[in-house]
C-alpha cells in the first residue's frame, strides 16, 4: 500500500532534515517540502498567495500519489493548524493510501538554539524565533502524534518514525 507521510512542526524543528533521512532510508520515495512551493522574493502572505501555494502543493502531491513509481511520498511543512491539515487532506486523492501524520516538536530552548544557529549562518532572520515558538505551541495542541526531537539527530528521528510506521 502506498504511504503518504506528512510531517509538520515549527520552523527549525528539523522537518526537512528528518525527511532527507527518511528519503535515504525508505524505498521508492519522493520528497516535497511545502516551503519549496512558496520560495519567493519578496515573500508575500496574502489570501491569494496562500491559496496558490495550497493549490500547488496539492497538485504535486496528487500527481505523486497517482504515480506508480513511488511507494512512499514524504511531505513536510509547518502544518500548525487543524484547518491546514483538513484543507490539505481534503484536496488529496487518498484511495488506497495509508496516511501517516506526525508533528515534530522540541523544547523551546532547543528550538531557539537551532534557530539561532540558522540566524548566525544567514539562513533565517531573527524574527523567526517568536513565530516558531508560537507555532510549536499550536502544533502541541493538535490531536496527532508528536515526536520530540530535542535530543535526537535527524537520523535517530527518522529511525523512530520508521519503527512507528512499520
Amino acid at each position: 500500500m502506498k504511504k503518504l507521510i506528512l510531517i509538520g512542526g515549527p520552523m527549525g524543528v528539523g522537518k526537512t532534515a528528518v525527511c532527507r533521512e527518511l528519503q535515504r532510508l525508505l524505498p521508492e520515495n519522493v520528497f516535497l517540502d511545502g516551503d519549496w512551493c512558496w520560495d519567493a522574493t519578496p515573500f508575500h502572505v496574502t489570501d491569494e498567495t496562500k491559496a496558490m501555494v495550497m493549490e500547488n502543493i496539492t497538485f504535486l502531491l496528487n500527481r505523486f500519489l497517482r504515480c506508480s513509481a513511488y511507494e512512499n511520498i514524504l511531505f513536510c511543512w509547518v502544518l500548525h493548524e487543524r484547518t491546514i491539515w483538513e484543507d490539505l487532506l481534503g484536496r488529496l486523492d487518498l484511495i488506497g493510501v495509508k496516511v501517516i501524520r506526525l508533528s515534530l516538536i522540541c523544547t523551546p530552548q532547543e528550538l531557539v538554539r537551532r534557530l539561532e544557529g540558522d540566524i548566525a549562518k544567514g539562513v533565517r532572520t531573527p524574527d523567526v524565533i517568536a513565530r516558531a515558538l508560537h507555532r510549536m505551541d499550536c502544533c502541541k495542541g493538535l490531536e496527532i502524534p508528536h515526536l520530540d526531537t530535542t535530543r535526537m539527530t535527524p537520523h535517530e528521528a527518522a529511525d523512530q518514525i520508521l519503527n512507528w510506521i512499520s
